[in-house]
């Protein structure tokens, strides 16, 4: 973690929120799994951007109109015997000497010492809608300010959300944010080679998500970026998939998608192959169509081109390839504007991607399509999906389902795609699995 990083963001924002403003970013909750058992803390990404502060019940206050900016940090106290039940505190001290807080507050006292903060100031820097019980809080500080407006202070009379600026911010990757996306999709695409090695013909979908998971904490990478997805046969074409409890088929794909967090930066790739290691025909034909669009997509990364034109290339691609096979039948382009891929092909081709797998950041500026500039990162994943029993489909074609997916930067002058490690042409995928057995 590259601490210098973070009081350039909290200044940057400040500097657009500017004087007369006050902005409340909280950290997400602890959420409970089963009982008393806790799901494994992460940090809310807006908070985090700003703060780099890891741990659970925390408030991060932006005031601009103070001396060169102040940034407080309300947190947890340090507690020797909750420190030895759950592990150490940054405490006050911690957040001001190591996080860089101007200054520390205890979290119990927020709701004394926030709406002080906040009196004489026009306007509240806050994204409604997180937290419910949280909004409530703020909405109450702010009726504490106006009961006293009769003893001379002024309360805020305007909200506005902090996600138009921060998640514009977080758009535009750092450095060193890509150089830990990089790691994050080296790790991913090492995952995939060790999954690709492992599969067999009998093993169990959670199996292989083993491999996977193994490989990316081996690595530095303590958790995934999101639920991986191991879907096999009927599976793979189920988009989002997570049971992964089926028994892997001779004879059937595996779709695999999946990606490791790294230093709190997501990833997120997707392979197919087939379970025993070789492709058939159809499962071939249809893996080309998927690949030719993918390729096609990533070839429109670059700045000056807008963020729909991968889309389009991937589409153009996918329905000629499907009229080509027989799947579809008539004029590519009538087609397309009838959208009659979308019935194999329901997808968009990608997504931003960053702190969260699904990264903030608008798609659209002023009703049209975003261009593209350097240090954006987004999914290319076109997809086709071929469930049993699709009416008018050739059997043959049953239980095909294909995602390949990468992480492409945006560069100053075309791309560079980060999950290039990850294996996706036909013969190195075969040999591959090959050499495994």
């Amino acid at each position: 973690m590259d601490l210098k990083e973070f009081p350039r963001r909290r200044k940057r924002l400040m500097d657009m929120i500017c004087e007369g403003s006050i902005a409340i970013i909280p950290t997400s909750q602890v959420h409970i799994r089963n009982r008393d058992v806790e799901y494994s803390y992460r940090p809310d990404s807006d908070f985090y951007y700003l703060t780099g502060f890891p741990e659970p019940e925390a408030v991060a206050v932006l005031i601009p109109d103070r001396t060169n900016g102040e940034y407080i940090l309300f947190c947890r106290e340090r507690d020797k015997k909750k420190e030895i039940w759950n592990g150490r505190r940054a405490g006050l001290e911690g957040a001001c000497n190591y996080f860089g807080a101007d200054d520390a507050f205890p979290i119990e006292d927020l709701d004394d010492i926030l709406p002080n903060l906040m009196e004489d100031h026009e306007r509240i820097y806050y994204t409604m809608g997180n937290n419910s019980g949280f909004d409530q809080r703020v909405v109450g500080w702010v009726k504490q300010v106006r009961d006293r407006v009769r003893t001379g202070v002024n309360a805020p009379d305007e909200f506005i959300a902090l996600t138009h600026f921060l998640h514009d911010m977080r758009l535009y990757k750092s450095q060193r944010e890509i150089k830990a996306m990089r790691k994050a999709a080296w790790i991913s695409a090492t995952a995939h080679k060790r999954a690709m090695r492992s599969c067999r013909p009998g093993m169990m979908e959670f199996q292989l998500e083993a491999e996977l998971v193994h490989e990316f904490m081996v690595n530095g990478a303590r958790a995934p970026a999101y639920p991986p997805i191991v879907g096999s046969g009927v599976n793979s074409c189920v988009l989002h998939y997570t049971e992964n409890s089926a028994e892997l088929n001779d004879g059937d794909l595996v779709l695999i998608d999946a990606g490791a967090e790294y230093d709190g930066y997501a990833s997120d790739i997707s392979r197919t192959y087939p379970v025993n290691g070789v492709f058939s025909k159809p499962q071939r034909d249809i893996y080309d169509i998927v690949l030719a669009a993918q390729g096609a997509a990533i070839k429109q990364v670059m700045p000056g081109n807008h963020w729909n034109d991968p889309h389009e290339a991937a589409v153009r691609i996918i329905t000629q390839g499907l009229i080509d096979l027989g799947i579809l039948k008539g004029r590519a382009r009538t087609l397309i504007k009838e959208q009659a891929y979308s019935k194999y092909y329901m997808h968009r081709t990608g997504h931003w991607i960053g702190m969260d797998v699904h990264d903030v950041g608008d798609y659209k500026v002023e009703g049209e399509w975003r261009m593209l500039e350097p240090g954006m990162v987004m999914t290319i994943e076109p997809g086709l999906y071929f469930p049993e029993g699709m009416r008018g489909l050739a059997k043959k074609w049953w239980n095909i389902g294909i995602r390949i997916e990468d992480d492409v930067l945006v560069t100053r002058d075309g791309h560079e795609v980060l999950s290039m490690d990850a294996p996706k042409q036909v013969d190195e995928i075969e040999a591959i699995m090959a050499g495994a057995h």
